[in-house]
C-alpha cells in the first residue's frame, strides 16, 4: 500500500492575531501526525506470497514447505521481524493445478499487492506463474526443479532447489564409477520429468553411455509394470527413474515385484522421508541425490552445512511432529536468503531486493551453500548433492 507524504501548510505569522494563533495551533497538532504517517509507513509488514502445492498429487511436496514458512515467519516476528518490520504471509495452495498457481499469482501481484513471491512447488505450477512475476516485476523465488525455471536467466525469477541436470550428472557419475555402460530411463510425463528426461539424455551422450530404453509414465500412474518388464530384458545395467510425486513408491514396489536386479535410481525428487514411508520395504538399496539435510547428524562438525541443516530438523520435527524433508528445505533456503536479500536492500523496493538476491554469495542453506550471479539464478553446483540410499528404513550417504 503507497502512503501520501503528509503536508502541513503554514499560513502567514502576524504577531498577537486570532488568525496566526490558530494557525501555529493547527501547525503545533498537525506535526506529530505528519511523523506519525511516516512511522505507519516504516512499520508497514512485509508482505510474502507464496503458491505451494499443500494438497493434491504434490502434497509431499507443498506440505512441509507450507508448514516451513508458517513456522519461521512466526518466529522471526516474534524475535522483532525485518528491519522493524513484521513478516505477512500470503498463502495460496494450488492443489497441485498449474492453472490454479497462475490465478492466485494474479491475486498476489494486483489484490494482495506483496512484495516478493515464493513457489510453487512443482516445476508445472511455476512455469505458469513467471510470466507474471516478470511482467509485473515482483522477484520471485521458485520451490521447483527444473532447470527450465531459471534457464535462460530471468530477470526477477531465481529458485533453490538443485536442478534436473545436476541430478543427471550426479547419478550418471555415479554410474560410470561403478562400470556400467548402459542403463534404462524412466521418466514421468510432467514438467519435472520431461525436463529431467532431456537433461539425461544429453548429459549420457557426452559421458559415453548407452540408453538401452527410454519410458515414460503418467504422475498419476498406478501401475508401471509393463515399463519395467520391457526394461528388464532390455540389457540395462542400472534403472533411473526421473519424476517426483508418488509414482516412484509405486515403481520401488513394481520392481521388486518383478524380482529385478538392476540397481535402481531416483532423481532428488523422492529425497524424502515420505518416499521410504509409502515405498516401505521396496525402497531398501535404492539410490538417489540429496541435499546434506537428510545425512545432517552425520556430516563432521566442520561442515558448515551441519549446523543449520540439524537446527531446522530439529525446529521442523518439534512443531510439526513429522520427519524433516529436503522439499521444506527449500523453502527454509528461500524464506532466510530473502530475509537476507531485504536486509542488504534496506527495505522491500522490489528492484534493490531482486538486485540483492542476484549478489547474494556464500549463503549457507540446508540445500547448499548459496552463490547467486547475473548468469546464475540457482546458485548452486552438483558439490551440493550427497549420494544416499535406502538402507534400514533411513538415507544413508554412500563415500
Amino acid at each position: 500500500m503507497k502512503h501520501k507524504k503528509t503536508s502541513t501548510p503554514l499560513t502567514t505569522f502576524i504577531p498577537f492575531g486570532r488568525r496566526a494563533v490558530n494557525s501555529l495551533l493547527a501547525a503545533t497538532l498537525l506535526l506529530p501526525l505528519a511523523s506519525l504517517g511516516s512511522l505507519v509507513h516504516a512499520a508497514d509488514p512485509i508482505k510474502i506470497g507464496a503458491v505451494v502445492s499443500a494438497t493434491g498429487p504434490a502434497s509431499f511436496l507443498g506440505d512441509p514447505q507450507q508448514k516451513t514458512l508458517e513456522m519461521y515467519v512466526g518466529k522471526i516476528n516474534a524475535a522483532g521481524g525485518v528491519l522493524g518490520r513484521k513478516l505477512e504471509l500470503v498463502l495460496y495452495d494450488d492443489a497441485s493445478d498449474a492453472n490454479k498457481a497462475n490465478a492466485f499469482t494474479r491475486r498476489l501481484i494486483m489484490q494482495d499487492e506483496v512484495d516478493v513471491i515464493l513457489g510453487a512447488s512443482t516445476t508445472g505450477s511455476t512455469m505458469a506463474m513467471l510470466p507474471q512475476a516478470e511482467a509485473s516485476k515482483v522477484p520471485m523465488i521458485s520451490l521447483a526443479a527444473a532447470s527450465v525455471i531459471v534457464e535462460p536467466v530471468k530477470p526477477y525469477v531465481f529458485k533453490m532447489p538443485h536442478s534436473d541436470r545436476m541430478a543427471a550428472e550426479k547419478v550418471l557419475g555415479e554410474m560410470k564409477k561403478r562400470g556400467f555402460t548402459q542403463f534404462a530411463l524412466l521418466s514421468d510425463t510432467g514438467g519435472f520429468g520431461k525436463s529431467g528426461r532431456t537433461e539425461t539424455l544429453k548429459l549420457a551422450a557426452t559421458l559415453g553411455l548407452k540408453v538401452s530404453d527410454d519410458q515414460t509414465y503418467g504422475e498419476k500412474d498406478t501401475d508401471v509394470t509393463p515399463q519395467l518388464t520391457r526394461i528388464k530384458s532390455s540389457g540395462a545395467q542400472a534403472i533411473f527413474v526421473f519424476g517426483t510425486g508418488q509414482a516412484p513408491a509405486i515403481i520401488a514396489r513394481n520392481y521388486q515385484q518383478l524380482a529385478m536386479k538392476q540397481p535402481l535410481y531416483t532423481s532428488h525428487g523422492q529425497a524424502s522421508t515420505e518416499f521410504i514411508r509409502i515405498a516401505g520395504k521396496s525402497s531398501e538399496g535404492i539410490r538417489m541425490p540429496s541435499p546434506a539435510l537428510l545425512v545432517a547428524q552425520a556430516l563432521p562438525d566442520s561442515d558448515p552445512q551441519k549446523k543449520v541443516s540439524v537446527g531446522y530438523a530439529k525446529d521442523y520435527e518439534s512443531t510439526a511432529k513429522m520427519d524433516v524433508s529436503t522439499f521444506g528445505g527449500y523453502a527454509h533456503d528461500a524464506l532466510f536468503l530473502l530475509v537476507d536479500a531485504i536486509k542488504r536492500a534496506g527495505g522491500t523496493d522490489k528492484q534493490k531486493v531482486r538486485d540483492a538476491i542476484e549478489a547474494t554469495k556464500d549463503f549457507v542453506g540446508v540445500s547448499g551453500i548459496y552463490r547467486m550471479s547475473a548468469t546464475d539464478h540457482m546458485g548452486l553446483d552438483v558439490s551440493a548433492f550427497r549420494m544416499v540410499e535406502v538402507q534400514g528404513g533411513k538415507f544413508a550417504e554412500v563415500r
